[in-house]
């Protein structure tokens, strides 16, 4: 299979990465500091939240680093799956706050965050339908 280079990557996909891999090793690494934005009034936090963070703290890592060590159409296809995944985080992140089930600030940053994502993912999967595909042999 062969590689596209590092540099033919669009910026959008290092951004994303970025992203991805700070807020996910804060979610697997420091779960509280994250918990407290959605459940300021509980302490300790849930066992069951800390679980929840560490679970999809992995889950990002895992995704930022699929977006710098895979090329061609794996890495196309990672993108257009983070579409779906950022989407669905802003629903998500859209309907706590409307519903009122985390305070209206954390709801506005969460939704911006995942928008901010969504955004990045779906140039990312522009920039690389428009590059060279893989040469198949």
């Amino acid at each position: 299979m062969a590689t596209v280079p590092a540099a033919h990557r669009p910026v959008s996909v290092y951004v994303l990465a970025g992203i991805r891999l700070f807020n996910g090793a804060t979610g697997l690494l420091a779960p509280e500091l994250l918990i407290r934005r959605f459940d300021p009034d509980r302490d300790p936090p849930s066992p069951a939240a800390v679980y929840a963070f560490r679970l999809f703290g992995i889950r990002t890592v895992l995704l930022g680093l699929d977006l710098l060590s895979h090329s061609g159409a794996r890495l196309r296809d990672d993108v257009g799956a983070g579409i779906l995944i950022h989407a669905s985080d802003t629903v998500t992140a859209a309907t706590l706050g409307i519903h009122g089930q985390v305070p209206p600030r954390t709801a506005v940053l969460t939704t911006a965050i995942s928008a901010v994502n969504t955004a990045l993912a779906v140039s990312a999967s522009a920039c690389l339908a428009n590059s060279p595909k893989d040469k198949r042999k």
